[in-house]
């Protein structure tokens, strides 16, 4: 008899899908309303995601031999694909941005993939998974948050807000796989709570970090009107990091699970093409 061990909805399936954006025209400018902080911040995270997926994937194919409910192992395969694509876009994300921008993708890059190298030599595999269950958790309630709510968007570069409302789909779609395999090889309650807090230290720490390194190579790094702009677009409106917050603290509770938000109508506006302008994104 096999064991059920995804969690996620019954009738939840998905699978990578291969887009192409014209980036070219709108990266080699402040495509987030002319804001440098609001284009940098988005620009920030892509630097990390060729990396950060690569590591994601691996902590999770370590246990795929351990898997046997059909249903996960079918997840696996296309969260590995998913995964393996959005390395891809991103990687050409950054690559043309560093080109047309003058960045040094090097210094991106280079403390990033030492940590990650570091932590794949030093900690035992099921603690990677955890934190891969954790960081999967950040971008699936960020994901979230920037899919539902109007003002992710609003004046920004039409080309660029579609990969990222793509790219926050899929994330939605294979949010429990990471999490799924990490309850059925014994992941902890306690390891997973820590490993939360870790993840998210990193993620921010690294966002800010790529932010400074962008505003000083365009000569903003001093602009106090850029940096009372982030502070808004932090905290007050869209207020990133408030709307996050709630969900966030859902993953100490022991009977958590990522499909306990239920978001799956994201997935069919999308398709439907509720998202191909910006300005029209649905809230609820």
């Amino acid at each position: 008899m096999t064991i059920l061990q995804s969690n996620s909805p019954t009738n939840l399936e998905f699978n990578p899908r291969h887009p192409s954006f014209d980036l070219i025209n709108s990266l080699k400018k402040d495509w987030h309303g002319d804001s440098a902080f609001r284009t940098a911040w988005y620009n920030a995270l892509s630097m990390l995601f060729p990396i950060g997926e690569k590591f994601f994937i691996d902590s999770v194919l370590h246990f795929k031999k351990e898997i046997t409910d059909p249903k996960l192992l079918d997840e696996i395969k296309n969260f590995q694909g998913q995964e393996a694509i959005h390395r891809l876009q991103h990687q050409q994300y950054n690559e043309l941005l560093c080109k047309l921008r003058g960045y040094d993708l090097e210094e991106f890059e280079e403390p990033l993939r030492k940590r990650m190298s570091w932590v794949q030599k030093n900690l035992p595999p099921r603690r990677q998974l955890a934190g891969t269950a954790a960081a999967e958790h950040l971008t699936a309630i960020m994901a979230h948050r920037m899919l539902t709510k109007k003002d992710s968007f609003i004046d920004a570069d039409q080309n660029i807000a579609k990969l990222w409302y793509w790219h926050g789909i899929e994330e939605t779609e294979h949010k429990s796989v990471a999490y799924d395999v990490y309850c059925a090889v014994g992941g902890t309650i306690h390891e997973r709570r820590r490993a939360l807090l870790v993840s998210t230290f990193f993620l921010y720490k690294d966002v800010f970090r790529n932010i400074y390194l962008i505003l000083k190579k365009d000569g903003k790094l001093w602009n106090l009107k850029e940096w009372m702009s982030g502070f808004k677009f932090m905290f007050i409106t869209p207020g990133v990091i408030p709307h996050m917050i709630i969900p966030w603290l859902k993953y100490f509770r022991k009977n958590f699970h990522p499909w306990n938000m239920d978001n799956r109508y994201l997935i069919k506006q999308w398709e439907d093409g509720h998202f191909d302008n910006p300005s029209e994104t649905m809230s609820y």
